[in-house]
């Protein structure tokens, strides 16, 4: 959900299908979307997310109705995203995975070697963590964020969100309330 690089790669490939879809050349689109066809080009390379505005101009210039383009600026939006912004990841997490996915993101670049060193906890269990098939204890996850260099913000983000699912999972009776790893 939280990949930033897949996000954009997605993006840049869907504009290409509208395109192909259009039947249209960028020099073609070029003249619609009132952009150089090389700037059209860049905006679907997947190496980087094109402004909201030439993305919107090669929509629409693909013949993409207006009312399906706040569906693409939703789309956009979520490309746009950046996965260092952990807070809001970590607000919007509905399940362990997206936790995990939020703190792979807050711990990037470093491997799981360097982080099984840096606090001691198993690489298996990060692992496990970051993919969201472990429920993390408190304490222990917390020494993983602080190890990471997590901002304050972070780290009670981080917290809330353990608790907040924690008690999703108790009060669902998906989760018995038992100590975690």
């Amino acid at each position: 959900m939280f990949d930033h690089v897949q996000d954009v790669e997605t993006f840049a490939a869907a504009l290409q299908r509208v395109r192909r879809h259009a039947g249209l050349s960028y020099r073609q689109l070029a003249d619609r979307a009132h952009y150089s066809h090389p700037h059209l080009i860049r905006a679907t390379s997947g190496k980087h997310l094109p402004a909201w505005e030439v993305a919107a101009a090669y929509l629409t210039g693909c013949g993409v109705p207006a009312d399906l383009m706040p569906l693409w600026h939703r789309r956009w939006e979520e490309a746009s995203r950046d996965p260092r912004d952990i807070v809001s990841l970590l607000e919007s997490a509905e399940n362990l995975q997206d936790l995990g996915a939020a703190v792979a993101a807050l711990a990037r670049p470093r491997s799981l070697r360097a982080l099984e060193q840096e606090t001691g906890i198993p690489r298996a269990t990060i692992q496990a963590w970051f993919q969201g098939t472990r429920r993390p204890g408190p304490d222990r996850l917390d020494q993983l964020v602080r190890a990471i260099g997590a901002t304050p913000a972070q780290r009670t983000a981080v917290a809330a969100t353990v608790h907040r699912l924690s008690a999703e999972q108790v009060s669902s009776g998906r989760l018995r309330p038992v100590r975690a790893a």
